[in-house]
């Protein structure tokens, strides 16, 4: 069960599902979005699965980002459009699923990639990692629900930093944040992902199922703050600065914001 952009290994109960564009460091684009959410959709279906890893192809990125030149001269409905379906087709589906899924982050995760790592379940970081929200310095803001989850994981203050900065940290730094809950040489990541997914395979599929939606529902009252990033995400591509960010992205250059 292949596809495109996305490879499926499945070991007994456990499904480990792996970006595979490592020439691209694994950025998302609409097809690999569109491959990520057939795969969790299918694997969700089959009750024989009880825990789903996350991870990137190669030792450099779990996804180092969204592709930007495919999205760079898209109109404000167009942005909104980008950002809703993303959220609804796969980074909602995730942290809604029922069957556990943990992120082994085993490399840069920036962008849509840390926005994808924190609508799993929970995230393992290998000591190589390195994770951040870099939209503003394209002139965007994060899309994919970054601006609702980081808060919530690691609280207002931080999060708003590394997103106002587009700053970059360190896997041992977001294990002092709360953004994962271990942090091991990348050689031993994903067996200890295994070991982790063992352990919660032992439980009840049920009953884990209920505790997901529970906790959950505990963060709904923002269930606004993913339509107000939507509608903000989308306004940014009408405006001079995002035209800049991105044109200077994609000439590898710093940008020169007109600040319109």
């Amino acid at each position: 069960m292949n596809f495109e952009n996305v490879l499926i290994e499945l070991n007994d109960s456990l499904a480990t599902v792996i970006i595979n564009r490592p020439k691209k460091l694994n950025a998302l684009n609409r097809a690999t979005i569109k491959d990520l959410s057939k795969a969790f959709k299918t694997l969700n279906k089959d009750k024989t699965i009880r825990a789903i890893i996350l991870t990137g192809s190669g030792e450099k990125a779990f996804v180092a980002g969204a592709d930007i030149s495919e999205f760079a001269n898209y109109s404000v409905k167009e942005g909104k459009e980008l950002a809703a379906n993303g959220q609804k087709s796969l980074f909602d589906l995730i942290e809604n699923l029922g069957t556990p899924v943990i992120a082994a982050i085993n490399g840069f995760a920036l962008g849509g990639g840390l926005e994808l790592a924190m609508s799993c379940h929970f995230r393992i970081a290998s000591n190589n990692a390195k994770m951040g929200l870099p939209e503003v310095s394209l002139g965007v803001i994060p899309g994919y629900g970054g601006t609702q989850r980081l808060p919530q994981l690691i609280g207002k203050g931080m999060a708003l930093e590394l997103i106002m900065t587009a700053g970059m940290i360190n896997a041992e730094k977001a294990l002092s944040y709360g953004l994962v809950n271990y942090v091991v040489p990348q050689e031993e990541l994903l067996s200890l992902c295994t070991k982790m997914a063992s352990k919660i395979t032992n439980n009840s599929p049920v009953a884990i199922s209920y505790a997901i939606k529970a906790v959950n529902a505990g963060f709904k009252n923002n269930a606004k703050g993913f339509e107000t990033e939507i509608n903000a995400f989308g306004s940014c591509f009408g405006t001079a600065d995002f035209k800049e960010g991105t044109t200077a992205f994609i000439e590898k250059r710093k940008a020169d914001f007109p600040g319109t």
